[in-house]
């Protein structure tokens, strides 16, 4: 495909439209290929790329919920671990095993939608995708991207010893902790700290000495020193043999898991790259949702029928200031190639030429077009434009030469499958010869059966357009009587540029006018005015036949309105009609039982006057009870008697948390916040969760709050607890709840330091966590990570021992 010249994408906004796609992508994959997207001639091609983003418009809008995250370009992990011996860390590993994710559940869906998305289906399944390496990577790596503590039976008793050693190690420290807070050798509100990896306590200074111990650091005034307790001394040098052990342990893992990685590259590349085309599809099935695209099927032919064609990029800008654009029905074909636009300045016919590249450029690039439905296109082999001004200090070329430059690379390089389109055909230079050699030109792009738009305020080609086949007029429309443009391309007759008419609406002198008049020429001024009148009489038959129209809408709107009432009539008396002749049929078949089991009655006993006058009042009672409407009753009324319940809670009172069970007392109220005592344990939890108990009640839920807690192994709780809470994703009550639930473990356990991982974001979960964390007073602090580390993704959380 030829495209002229070099800056036509800029020159159309294409460019603008790559950058909206990018912008779509949701990886760097799709964003590459954004970037690289190009022009084709090749139909076949150009229609499988539309079919595939057809299919995509439809996955989109109909939520079939296809796979939109872990896009991610593993690339150079994969680079990373060729050479055999070397190990990804757990985040890499945890990278590809995403991807694969993604992978496997684009694979299913299209083998679940295979008739519904056929050109995909073939496109994007990967049959040859291995799922055990996923699998295997799920075994070792969790949902936090974290090696599992049961990756292996080593690691598992690895880090069991861990944890039995820092208790340990923790219960001493404390005890020594304890006396020197006793002798006053530590800072007021003294507790354990973490130094180098080894548990330390705070010494003041000149009572360093009185504790045997190795200084591990100092405070920033020099008056509080971070002393190992020897006692303590032989525990951390465990717990740092075995971190040692676990570090090896995780590298021959971290090794074995490469080496699966690595012998499965090849595949995952494929995937990889398919999962980038995926991407950049998605992307340009997004942009037809937002500009309200459609995506044609082209044919071999050279054809332009569009309905409602819209310059998206305009559309987009109008917009944005409340306007609407004026869509162009344009019409190309072997009968009439060459449209000769004409009409007055700042009337849109730049913008019509425009338009025309911009969605032809876009089709045969296989995305989206914003035309009507039920438009037609064909294909060119090359595209050529000629719009702007391409003066050139460097070249020393001015606006006319350039134009000239231009008009010979056409007429070199133009055929039959070519489109070109020329704004201001002929200007730049004297009229009566610019006007010459435009007409030339034209004359010999139409004898080359090209097909294109030109834009022209000449006359002589309006003459020619009349008179050759294969070039047609065509006019942008201008409302006469106020003088300004409506933006509407009518093709079949020239346009006026209307030069006269706004100079005087702008007020020059009529002398002027008149003098102007004579110098333009008897015939000029005449040819003008003709098209004026012509202008005009045609939009007041134009506004006529649509008052006609709508009074014709109007006529047929109340027709069918009548005639639906009269259907509606018809069955409705057709209805009740039925209905009376079903409730007289009842009404007789119900009285002729009356009246037989009367004269039953009557004949059974004889004649008795007694009997027969019951009879007969019963007969009258069901005469009467049919000429009246029986009266509905009244339904009883009900009273509800309403135990009085005392809601309001005060300190001192015994509550229950409705969600956890757990029951404490109430210490303190602050609004709608309760401050509770939960055993050894102050916790802040909202009014509207907790309800009012007894103490008899409170007393059997503490007795089995105790029996769950002796019941757990500790041990196996040290072995299993995780030093970071995720929490990212997580809805802000779920949030409030996973974080107390996991501050209580940590200080059950006896851990001093912990992290929440919330992400950055808004800073609105951070936030969150930060609130409750302050309603705690086991909490010593809760500051940012290190920046290196995650900064403001992760909240560090220092507890009391």
């Amino acid at each position: 495909m030829r495209a002229y010249p070099l800056d036509l994408e800029a020159k159309l906004s294409f460019d603008k439209v790559k950058d909206i796609l990018e912008e779509n992508c949701i990886s760097d994959m799709g964003k590459t290929y954004a970037q690289k997207v190009a022009i084709s001639s090749h139909t076949k091609k150009i229609n499988e790329w539309l079919s595939q983003t057809r299919e995509f418009i439809h996955i989109l809008t109909s939520s079939t919920g296809f796979p939109q995250s872990g896009y991610i370009d593993v690339s150079t992990h994969l680079k990373q671990c060729e050479i055999p011996g070397t190990f990804l860390d757990e985040d890499l590993l945890f990278d590809i095993k995403l991807v694969l994710d993604t992978l496997i559940k684009v694979n299913r869906f299209f083998k679940e939608n295979g008739e519904e998305y056929p050109i995909s289906t073939e496109r994007f399944s990967n049959e040859l995708l291995d799922e055990g390496l996923h699998h295997h990577l799920d075994l070792k790596i969790d949902e936090k991207g974290l090696l599992r503590d049961n990756a292996s039976r080593e690691l598992m008793e690895i880090r069991e010893k861990i944890s039995k050693a820092q208790i340990r190690a923790r219960t001493s420290v404390n005890k020594i902790l304890k006396q020197a807070n006793g002798h006053g050798y530590t800072p007021e509100d003294a507790g354990l700290t973490i130094r180098d990896g080894r548990l330390v306590i705070p010494v003041l200074a000149e009572h360093k000495r009185h504790i045997k111990g190795f200084v591990h650091d100092e405070s920033s005034t020099g008056q509080t020193v971070y002393l190992e307790p020897a006692e303590v001394l032989e525990i951390n040098n465990e717990v740092r043999e075995l971190k040692y052990a676990e570090r090896r342990e995780i590298i021959r893992i971290l090794t074995e898991l490469t080496d699966h990685v690595r012998i499965n590259s090849e595949g995952i590349k494929k995937g990889l790259k398919m999962l980038g085309i995926i991407d950049f599809v998605r992307a340009k099935a997004q942009f037809a949702v937002d500009y309200n695209c459609i995506c044609p099927e082209l044919s071999n032919q050279q054809l332009v029928e569009w309905q409602n064609a819209r310059h998206p990029i305009l559309e987009k800008s109008l917009k944005s200031t409340g306007k609407k654009i004026v869509p162009l029905n344009i019409k190309l074909d072997k009968e009439d190639r060459i449209l000769l636009i004409s009409g007055p300045n700042a009337g849109g016919k730049s913008v019509c030429l425009k338009t025309i590249g911009l969605i032809q450029y876009m089709i045969q690039s296989g995305i989206p077009v914003s035309v009507g439905e039920g438009s037609k296109f064909g294909t060119f082999d090359s595209i050529f434009i000629d719009i702007g001004d391409e003066q050139s200090i460097e070249n020393d070329l001015s606006t006319y030469s350039s134009h000239l430059t231009n008009m010979k690379y056409f007429l070199e390089n133009a055929g039959k499958k070519t489109i070109f389109l020329i704004d201001e055909f002929g200007t730049g230079t004297e009229p009566q010869f610019g006007g010459a050699i435009a007409e030339t030109v034209l004359f010999e792009l139409n004898k080359m059966r090209t097909y294109g738009a030109i834009t022209t305020h000449y006359g002589n080609l309006k003459k020619l357009a009349d008179k050759q086949k294969g070039i047609i007029n065509a006019a942008m429309k201008y409302d006469v009587k106020r003088l300004e443009p409506m933006y509407e391309l009518e093709i079949g007759k020239p346009g006026s540029s209307f030069a006269l008419e706004i100079a005087g609406k702008i007020g020059l002198d009529k002398d002027m006018l008149e003098r102007a008049k004579k110098k333009a020429g008897v015939s000029h001024v005449q040819f003008d005015r003709l098209l004026n009148e012509l202008e005009n009489e045609k939009n007041h038959i134009d506004k006529q036949k649509k008052e006609i129209e709508a009074k014709n809408q109007r006529l047929a709107d109340s027709i069918k309105d009548y005639e639906d009432l009269k259907v509606y009539l018809e069955k409705q008396k057709s209805k009740v009609i039925s209905e009376a002749k079903q409730e007289a049929s009842r009404v007789i078949k119900e009285s002729n039982k009356k009246i037989e089991a009367t004269i039953k009655q009557i004949q059974e006993s004889k004649a008795d006057k007694k009997r027969t006058l019951e009879a007969r009042e019963k007969l009258k009672s069901h005469e009467a009870k049919l000429e009246r409407q029986p009266k509905k009753k009244e339904a009883p009324k009900v009273a509800v008697a309403i135990k009085d319940i005392d809601p309001v809670v005060k300190v001192g009172d015994k509550v229950k948390i409705i969600k956890s069970g757990a029951a404490g007392e109430v210490v303190s109220i602050k609004g709608k916040d309760l401050e509770l005592q939960l055993g050894g344990l102050t916790s802040r939890v909202k009014l509207k969760d907790v309800e009012k108990i007894s103490s008899k009640q409170y007393k059997q839920t503490a007795e089995n709050r105790v029996q769950q807690i002796t019941g757990i192994d500790l041990n196996k709780k040290m072995a299993m607890f995780s030093p970071t809470l995720d929490i990212r994703g997580v809805r802000a009550e779920e949030a409030i709840g996973k974080v107390e639930d996991y501050i209580d473990e940590a200080l059950l356990l006896g851990h001093t330091e912990v992290k929440i991982l919330h992400g950055k974001g808004h800073g609105i979960l951070r936030d969150l966590v930060r609130n409750v964390l302050r309603g705690n007073h086991k909490i010593i602090s809760a500051v940012d990570e290190h920046v290196e580390r995650g900064g403001a993704g992760i909240t560090v959380v220092t507890l009391e021992e």
